[in-house]
């Protein structure tokens, strides 16, 4: 399938609706203007963490105007305290603990409810943060919406118009948007998403992306392979990707191999037994595929740094990899992220062996075809998102002005 057909699927068009979203708090909640806001963020998983991280660290840096409050629902236990401590120093108040083996997403959904009630209870915050579009941030809206807590949505708009593609992502992030309070829009795309469904713009703030705070924060430099090698990172790990599509991209991988001699593949491995069977047994004998256990976040970006294409399923890498100057191949039919497809940083090639072969050969063998994507312009930030959802907050509280729009350089 061709890439403009992957980008424009045949889905019911937006209408905008007149929904009476709440863009200032109630007078009665407002805290005193000689009082900080207190403000809890709620974290779940690794990416959220990552994305959450230089926010979190920023308003704690203002005392004068924030009292910051992190809890934690442990969606990712070990990958999650992996980020939070050790790459940004972050400590949590409440952890919820709410995994164990073999849950379902309404078992989790639970979980998280009856985990945050009683936190919100006895912290009453005047706002809550989460980010994303986990199990984590739909149940961090409804729980704080239940209690009439104004709610702030990181990462708000994004939108692929196919409710099960990515599954539950899609899902979640529709329906966190319908009782989101503070919509912090990473690009003008994802803002324009959210008033074609109704949403005010004075409840819309257009950020930037946190993650590339962060991304801006712990990275050094680009680092290639020592060993002359051009190094494929790889990540794949979403549930739409499982069974034949992940036999598609594996055999791919080897194929690429096969075909070009001055390459290797690295690929963190999902814990997902079925996502390691497929790709051990495909690759796992070949000597130029190092299959390696997940790396933690700075590992990670020290290994994009070294890459010299990256193929991937991830939301997050999408958003990063430009900002390393590495051209993405994305694994997927569609994303939410369109934006790196229109700048020329990524190109949506889908899960079909043929066309992960083709689109790999062309940037490993075309150098202006490379240079193009290499050189492009980062459309999803500038390291100022943070910045810009901490006097979002404080122009929703009345003090402060409003803060001017993130525009892609």
């Amino acid at each position: 399938m061709k890439e403009s057909e992957l980008l424009n699927r045949s889905f019911p068009p937006r209408r905008a609706i007149s929904l009476n979203y709440a863009a200032m708090p109630d007078s009665s909640s407002t805290p005193s203007p000689n009082q900080p806001l207190v403000v809890m963020t709620i974290v779940g998983t690794r990416p959220e963490a990552v994305k959450m991280a230089p926010l979190i660290n920023l308003m704690k840096a203002q005392p004068q105007n924030f009292k910051v409050i992190v809890t934690v629902t442990g969606q990712h236990r070990e990958m999650l305290d992996q980020v939070m401590h050790g790459a940004f120093g972050v400590s949590y108040n409440h952890d919820l603990a709410i995994m164990t083996a073999g849950q379902s997403l309404t078992q989790i959904t639970t979980r998280a409810l009856n985990g945050l009630e009683p936190v919100l209870e006895r912290e009453k915050p005047d706002i809550v943060l989460a980010q994303g579009d986990t199990t984590t941030v739909l149940a961090a809206s409804l729980a704080a919406s239940y209690q009439k807590i104004a709610f702030g949505h990181v990462e708000a708009g994004l939108r692929t118009d196919n409710k099960f593609d990515p599954f539950p992502e899609e899902l979640n992030r529709r329906l966190t948007t319908q009782i989101t309070d503070l919509h912090f829009a990473p690009t003008p795309q994802s803002a324009q998403n959210l008033k074609c469904e109704g949403v005010k713009d004075e409840a819309i703030y257009l950020t930037g992306n946190t993650v590339i705070d962060a991304l801006l924060q712990v990275s050094k430099s680009r680092n290639l392979s020592s060993d002359g090698l051009k190094t494929i990172l790889v990540t794949t790990h979403r549930r739409e990707n499982l069974g034949a599509p992940l036999e598609n991209i594996a055999g791919a991988l080897r194929d690429i191999l096969e075909k070009f001699e001055n390459t290797k593949i690295v690929l963190p491995m999902h814990k997902n037994p079925a996502v390691r069977e497929v790709l051990q047994r495909i690759l796992g004998d070949h000597p130029r595929a190092e299959l390696i256990e997940p790396l933690d976040y700075l590992p990670f970006v020290r290994a994009m740094e070294s890459a010299h294409l990256i193929l991937t399923d991830s939301g997050g890498v999408q958003e990063e990899a430009p900002s390393l100057g590495i051209p993405v191949l994305v694994l997927r039919r569609t994303t939410e992220r369109p934006e790196g497809v229109t700048a020329g940083t990524a190109s949506l090639i889908g899960t079909e062996r043929e066309d992960i072969v083709a689109a790999a050969s062309q940037l490993l063998s075309d150098e202006n075809s490379y240079n193009a994507m290499s050189h492009a312009a980062n459309p999803y930030g500038d390291g100022k998102a943070g910045e810009r959802i901490a006097q979002a907050i404080l122009h929703w509280a009345g003090r402060g002005a409003r803060p001017a729009d993130f525009v892609s350089q």
